[in-house]
Formats: C-alpha cells, structure tokens, sequence
C-alpha cells in the first residue's frame, strides 16, 4: 500500500510519499500511487491548459519524453482553455487514484480551489509555466516571465529608435503568464520616456484573436510603430494584420519561441521573440514529479531560461 502525507511550511511546501507494505492489505485497499495497474506503476495527470497552441504541444512532448525516462505513465488531458473543464479533469485525479499532478492552469486564480481539493485528497501538484494563486504547491517550474517581459520591452525599444506610440496584446485574464509578462513590459517600456503604450487589450493568446484585435487597434491609432504581444501566436495574428508593413513600418515583438516564431524572425516580419523552452518545462516538471513520488528533496521554484531571440541569432534555434 501506498501512502501519500504532507510536510509543508510555506505554500509550496515540499511533500513526502511513504510506501508501506502490510500483510493481509490488497491492491484495491488502497486508492493512491498505483492508479489500479498491476504492478504499483505511478499515474501522473499532465493537465494542460491547451494544445491548440504549438508551445504547449512542445511542453507536452518534453513531458511525455521524460516521463517514459522516468518509467511514469502520463494521463495527458486537455482543457481546450476553459476553466471549468480543467476542474472537472483535476477532480477526476482524485477518483481515478493518480499519485501526482501537473497543472498548467487555464486560469491561476480558478485553478485555486482545485489545487486545494488535491491538498485534501494529499496528492501533491506541480504547477507548470502558469501558477496557481492559492493551495500548496510540491513545486512550481516557470521561466521567468516578469525579466522576459522586460527583456521584450528593450528589444521593442531598441527596434523604433526609443521613441513612438506602442500597443499591447495581452494574453489570457487572470493567468500568471499575462500578469508577469505585462508587468516586466511595462517596468522595461517605463525606462524610455519617448515611448508611449497608447492601447492594450486581450487576445487570449490566440492567434484569429490576435489578428482581429491588432487589426482595430492599429485603426484606432495609426501612428503606432511598434507592438508587443504575450505570445508569439498572438504575434503572427499581428503580423498577418499588419501584411508588408511588419518589420519595416511597425515592429512586433513575440513571447515564446515558437518554431513559427523563430521562422518570422529569421524571414524579417518579427522582430524579435523571447524563447522559452517548452520541451524544458515539461520536462523539469515530470523530473520534479519522480523526485516527489520517489520522496527525495524538491526544488520550491525551478526557473528555465529565457532567451531574446533576434534575426542575427535566430539560425541558433531554428
């Protein structure tokens, strides 16, 4: 049998798994760790917010990749970005006995509540990329989006000369991604007093909504000169508004280092995109999964690099 408990001081406290064997208990006497397969393998839920997008397929695959690394079985579900849906996919790791979850939040503030129900049914969660805004995190694997947004904001600023109207396409409300990202733009784009951010409006990290909400914008304020988007799908929507002026008359810079991102800033129409690296977040995350579940230490927070890419050293990534 298998036993899961909690040793936590701060809200992402570290848990402890104790595999205890006793005489006389069955396999279906115990409802956490071996999810009902023979042999006692671990059942991990990857709950990921979306896989429309290209980043998270990435996050996904590295995910995957490491997970049969770390002879784990991964229940990959999908949330098609809707809050409700991920809950209701968080609730059933409960029933279905999965010893661990991975948690891309749709939303960081709606995801909460299930977080805490996972606490009170001690199985530990991982957040991933996004955070949760309340309930006890194992550990939180991110890049560090406050500094990409800042690292956005210089690029953006050293491409129109520091000076200019700007706009903004923001990602999903209430998603810690968003959050950072905007914050770090608007701390970077405050240190040049030439440049102005005259609108900014959601997207949802979208790439049809970035093409309509950059296509009213840029109606609405005719003298911009620069754009940044919180992700490189809403960047190419932008691009797609803008057709030849994109990187000549107007520069656009991305979030995320998408492979088509990469591939507009080699051909000239982005300007530049801040690179995660999916594949390693997915991967760090099922890493700090099997330290969980093997009750060695974890790491509270683990950052993944970030990396602006621009046309000189965009051949590095393609």
């Amino acid at each position: 049998m298998i036993t899961i408990t909690k040793s936590m001081t701060s809200r992402r406290g570290l848990f402890a798994l104790t595999a205890a064997a006793t005489a006389g208990l069955t396999l279906s006497a115990c409802n956490r760790g071996g999810g009902g397969e023979e042999g006692g393998g671990q059942r991990v839920m990857l709950a990921v917010s979306t896989q429309t997008n290209p980043f998270f397929v990435e996050l996904v695959q590295g995910a995957e990749a490491e997970a049969e690394a770390q002879g784990l079985t991964l229940d990959v579900q999908d949330a098609s970005d809707d809050s409700a849906t991920q809950a209701n996919q968080l609730a059933n790791a409960i029933t279905q006995g999965h010893s661990l979850v991975i948690v891309n939040p749709t939303d960081s503030d709606a995801v909460s509540t299930s977080v805490e129900s996972l606490n009170n049914a001690d199985i530990p969660v991982i957040a991933v990329d996004r955070d949760a805004t309340s309930g006890e995190l194992a550990s939180f694997i991110a890049s560090d989006n406050v500094a990409g947004g800042t690292q956005a904001a210089e690029a953006l600023a050293a491409a129109i000369g520091e000076e200019g109207e700007v706009i903004v396409l923001q990602g999903v409300p209430g998603s810690s991604a968003s959050r950072d990202r905007g914050q770090g733009f608007t701390e970077g784009i405050e240190q040049f007093s030439d440049i102005t951010v005259v609108a900014q409006q959601t997207a949802n990290f979208d790439r049809a909504e970035g093409l309509n909400v950059a296509t009213n914008l840029l109606q609405a304020n005719p003298d911009v000169v620069g754009i940044f988007c919180e992700n490189d799908e809403m960047a190419l929507g932008a691009i797609e508004a803008l057709g030849d002026r994109a990187g000549s008359e107007v520069m656009v810079v991305g979030f995320d280092g998408t492979e088509e991102g990469i591939t507009a800033v080699a051909d000239g129409t982005l300007e530049a995109t801040i690179a995660q690296q999916p594949a390693e977040l997915g991967k760090q995350a099922v890493a700090e999964a099997a330290k969980v579940l093997a009750d060695e230490d974890v790491e509270e927070e683990v950052s993944v690099e970030v990396v602006t890419i621009t046309e000189d050293n965009a051949g590095e990534f393609e």
